[in-house]
């Protein structure tokens, strides 16, 4: 495989040694890193962000084929390599950070193989911003849970809380030993498409953090596990009883639930909390 031997020629260089406690695994199957410029349709109008750029053999992809490409790098030394790699491309950004802390451009495109570690803040901090299509390579497990069904054991917050905000498609299988040096497990690639809510809830705020609690504690029935959560909204300990024997799902276990019931639920909190004065 060229892109190994590559990957080995530049650690050996550049006396670089991949760092456990940043995930630090390179996609080196070039097959691959095309299928995931195809997957998100990139093209020269658009705004790329990678997140852990890596050695830029992404990057170098993006920046020929799309107006610009934001790579964001948290380790110092990649940071330096990729300076000297890509220092013929005008359009590629190098941003040294946390792509969670640090402040980004705006972007419509997410093309990227981020750290497993940071997979599911990384989703979320997606999430609450705008832009077109996303394709990353997740975790086999994590990519599973995106799209699980309703009752399967990788069921929970993820599925909700994605499904609410967007698309996901279950795309390629990537064996781990694709990746250099290869990880514990094989992964996913994903491609998410931000799209009008496909229920309204009256408290967006409520609702997320609804399913959050609830999914703590999964096997346990809605009327049980939503008595806690009302209290914390400031209802007393028999109105939150009583609320919880009304609604409409009260005898399903959390598991059981649909996103859409997650909704009604929130939204009948939320119209409780109005006639209390509680919000």
């Amino acid at each position: 495989m060229i892109l190994l031997q590559e990957t080995r020629l530049l650690l050996r260089r550049y006396k670089f040694f991949p760092k456990k406690r940043f995930g630090q695994s390179f996609l080196i199957d070039g097959n691959l890193l095309q299928k995931l410029l195809f997957y998100a349709s990139v093209s020269d109008v658009d705004v790329v962000l990678e997140v852990g750029a890596g050695l830029g053999f992404l990057t170098r992809l993006l920046a020929q084929k799309c107006r610009k490409v934001i790579a964001v790098e948290i380790d110092k030394m990649l940071i330096k390599i990729l300076t000297e790699r890509l220092r013929d491309l005008r359009n590629v950004e190098l941003i040294e950070g946390d792509v969670l802390k640090v402040s980004i451009p705006s972007f419509n495109k997410v093309v990227s193989t981020p750290p497993y570690s940071i997979s599911s803040p990384l989703l979320f901090w997606l999430l609450e911003r705008n832009f077109d299509c996303a394709v990353l390579a997740f975790q086999k497990e994590f990519a599973e849970r995106l799209d699980a069904p309703v009752d399967s054991k990788e069921y929970s917050r993820l599925t909700v809380s994605t499904y609410y905000r967007a698309d996901v498609e279950l795309l390629d299988y990537v064996p781990k030993e694709l990746f250099y040096p290869p990880p514990d497990v094989d992964s996913i690639i994903v491609r998410l498409k931000p799209r009008k809510p496909p229920f309204s809830v009256a408290d967006k705020e409520l609702f997320l953090e609804l399913v959050q609690t609830l999914f703590t504690q999964r096997n346990r029935k809605a009327r049980k596990s939503v008595v806690p959560f009302l209290q914390r909204q400031g209802f007393g300990k028999e109105e939150a009883l009583e609320i919880a024997d009304s609604l409409l799902f009260h005898d399903k276990r959390v598991r059981e639930l649909a996103p859409e019931d997650f909704g009604e639920i929130s939204n009948e909190i939320a119209r409780r909390r109005r006639e209390k004065n509680l919000l």
